[in-house]
């Protein structure tokens, strides 16, 4: 039997520029919404479709030699893919923008910087 290998630690770029990111979080909403109805069996009979959502949740570092500046990021190109180079899939957000932008400084670790990304379209490869 033959060891399976799974996806691990990731590559993010920013409009073709590497990040150095500890930590992304992806949510996808469908649009998807339940529709309650009236009716003798008391439970609900489907859904209506609606407007789906991506949104991205990036931590990454404070480099010293000066930040980018995430709050005017506009229509950017976010890609995430596997480190390993045997395969894995490349996904690529397009048109985002950020709305949110933080910051966490602590006394054992290094200065990290939130930023949450709405996209507009997702691209698998």
């Amino acid at each position: 039997m033959a060891i399976e290998e799974y996806v691990g630690s990731i590559v993010l770029e920013i409009d073709s520029r590497e990040l150095e990111c500890t930590d992304l979080k992806v949510t996808s909403k469908t649009g998807r919404k339940l529709v309650k109805t009236m009716n003798k069996t008391g439970r609900a009979k489907g859904f209506a479709r609606g407007i789906a959502e991506y949104q991205l949740a990036a931590t990454v570092v404070i480099p010293l030699d000066g930040d980018l500046d995430w709050e005017g990021m506009e229509g950017v190109k976010i890609t995430q893919y596997p480190l390993s180079g045997s395969g894995g899939k490349r996904t690529t957000y397009m048109d985002c923008f950020t709305t949110d932008v933080g910051a966490q400084y602590s006394t054992d670790n290094e200065a990290k910087r939130d930023i949450t990304f709405q996209c507009l379209r997702v691209v698998e490869e």
